[in-house]
Formats: structure tokens, sequence, C-alpha cells
């Protein structure tokens, strides 16, 4: 097995992320208090600008780095965590292990919560947005006894899964979206969020026959992580997790009358190992999607950072892209039918 890097050799940004502590609730707190502050929120090293209205079909979360210059979640936010420093001491050197890595993610939707926010694969820097399907903004439904998603839910970034691609052992191809990954943390994050995750296993789930697999990780920063270090030790530790996660993306789409998901491996999880293995293999895709030596299916590649890539663009570009978008607005009512609970 080759060594995982700790940056891809197309990423020219380099971040270093930092604990979310209280720091960040005193922030949000100020900002609620400042409405014209609302929009701009810091989330780690990052920053994320919102436009248009919330709740809304023209809402949007983009991403900046700490210096002001705004980026693509997708692709300039590395595949995985930078080593932290410790004041002035140098940095940790990485572990050799490639399962001990730890890969960023970009938080979509927080743990409880039913709004379908997504990264917008197919527009300009590629903001999160709130998926519409005939018309309609998009919410998961309650699934009793299950309210909205059950953990944080989101991306790993820097990775694609190819809808060219075939996989060897399930014979579907990708669903041309970067890899999801389900943190089962304690913390309850919110849309926008980067943060370190350790990975633990990996669900193929197959969706309407596209291979959509979902990674099991939790963030390193939960007082867990330390304890849980491979599928097996949450099957011990938390009874009913696994089987929850299942249960729920077998059955999630139902109140919409679709047909229950299906999986590969008889619904069984595989280990850290096999999943890294996924990553690396959706990474490598990713890689050449913005270096344009496959079809892109749709997919937007305007990036600032990637140095081989032909969609790199300027930063003047970048910032033209968001401002062509509406400014924030007053967030609409959400639908009093999102709180229903189903019975399936």
């Amino acid at each position: 097995m080759r060594p995982l890097l700790l940056r891809s050799s197309l990423g020219c940004l380099v971040t270093t992320f930092g604990s979310f502590s209280a720091s960040r609730n005193k922030l949000l707190t100020h900002v609620a208090a400042v409405p014209h502050l609302y929009n701009l929120r810091k989330i780690m090293h990052f920053q994320i600008e919102e436009r248009g209205h919330p709740n809304s079909p023209d809402y949007r979360i983009y991403f900046k780095t700490s210096e002001g210059k705004y980026i693509s979640p997708f692709h300039d936010i590395p595949l995985t965590a930078e080593p932290e420093k410790d004041n002035d001491l140098p940095a940790k050197r990485p572990k050799k292990n490639d399962s001990e890595v730890l890969f960023n993610m970009v938080v979509e939707v927080p743990r409880w919560t039913n709004a379908k926010m997504e990264i917008a694969t197919k527009e300009p820097l590629n903001p999160i947005k709130q998926d519409i399907k005939k018309g309609k903004l998009r919410y998961v439904a309650n699934i009793f006894p299950h309210k909205g998603y059950i953990w944080n839910y989101g991306a790993i970034p820097q990775t694609w899964e190819d809808p060219n691609h075939k996989d060897k052992e399930t014979k579907c191809c990708g669903d041309n979206d970067p890899i999801d990954v389900c943190d089962i943390g304690t913390q309850v994050c919110s849309p926008g969020q980067v943060i370190k995750v350790k990975v633990l296993g990996i669900l193929a789930m197959i969706d309407e026959g596209e291979m959509d697999w979902k990674v099991i990780a939790i963030n390193a920063d939960d007082p867990d992580a330390k304890n849980l270090n491979c599928i097996e030790d949450v099957r011990k530790s938390r009874p009913g997790h696994l089987e929850a996660t299942v249960d729920w993306f077998r059955k999630y789409k139902v109140p919409d009358g679709k047909p229950e998901n299906q999986f590969g491996f008889n619904g069984q999880f595989k280990d850290k190992d096999f999943a890294v293995e996924i990553i690396k293999s959706t990474h490598e895709h990713w890689r050449a999607l913005v270096q344009k030596q496959t079809n892109s299916g749709g997919i937007e590649c305007k990036n600032v950072s990637c140095c081989e890539s032909p969609f790199k663009c300027s930063t003047d570009e970048a910032r033209d892209a968001v401002q062509s978008s509406p400014p924030i607005g007053k967030p609409h009512l959400v639908p009093l039918e999102v709180d229903k609970w189903h019975f399936v």
C-alpha cells in the first residue's frame, strides 16, 4: 500500500485546522446581536459567507480562507487534515499507517435537522445549498424514532464518485458527488463547519442503482474518539447505532414514494482499511476530474489552489462568482409538515 499523502499534489492552498471551541459560540452570539454581521461567520480557520434567503432556493453558503479569499469546499479544502502545531513547536509527524490519517469533513447537515443541504457540485465555487426536487426544497422526513439526520452528515473534500467508474464488487457506478461521511461524534455541528475526522468503516449503499458510499467516522476532537478506532468498537460501545444507520439509509426516501435503498455486502459495514482504500480511489477520480482527464459529468471544477488544474481561477474571478448571487436576506418560514412523523 503506497503512502497516503497529507496533501494532494494538486493542492497549493495550505490551511491548518484548529479546534471548534466555545469561542465560536461567543462569536455566533455576537453575530446574532449585530444583523449586518450575520452573513459572515468564522468556522475554524475558514469563514463562511451566507447569501440569499435561508430556507429558500436562493440560499447559499460560500467559503473563504482566513485571509478572506473565496474558495471551493469541494476542490480547495485538502483531503487530509494538516498536523497541528503546539504553540511554537514543530508540527507532529503524521502517523505511518494510512488508516490513522485524519481526513477533513465539510459538514452539510447538522444532526437532528431535516433540510437536505449539500455541496452544489454544478455551481461555480460549489457553495452549500438546499437540494430541490420537483421545484420544492427538499427536507428529509422524520421516520420514527429518528428526528431528521441521526449524525452530522457531510462530504470529504477532493473526492468524487465517478459515474463512469463501475465498482468491481457491487457492479454499480458512482453517483457523481463527493464521498459522503457520517460523523457519529457527540457534538452537533453546523452547516459549513470543517472538522477533522477519524475513519472507522464504510457502508456500501446503492441509491437507485448508483454507488453511494457512506463513510462512518468520528470527530477527532470528540471525547470518545480515542476509544473508537474501528467499526467493531462502535458495535461494542454503542449497541444499535450501526443497525439504526442501516435502517435510516434504507428507509429515508420511502415517505417520498421511493423504494427502499439497497446495500452491497449484504448491508454489512466494511472496516476502516477498506474505507481508506475507497477514499483514496475517489481522491484519484477527483484528481483526474480537476485535471480535465475525464468526463466531468456536469461538475463545476473552478478552483483557486489546484496548481495543475486548467480550471484554476484568480481570486477576482472567484469573488465575482460569489457576488453574482443575492446578498443575505430574511429567512423564509419552514413548512409545518417538516415536523411530521412517519411510521415506515
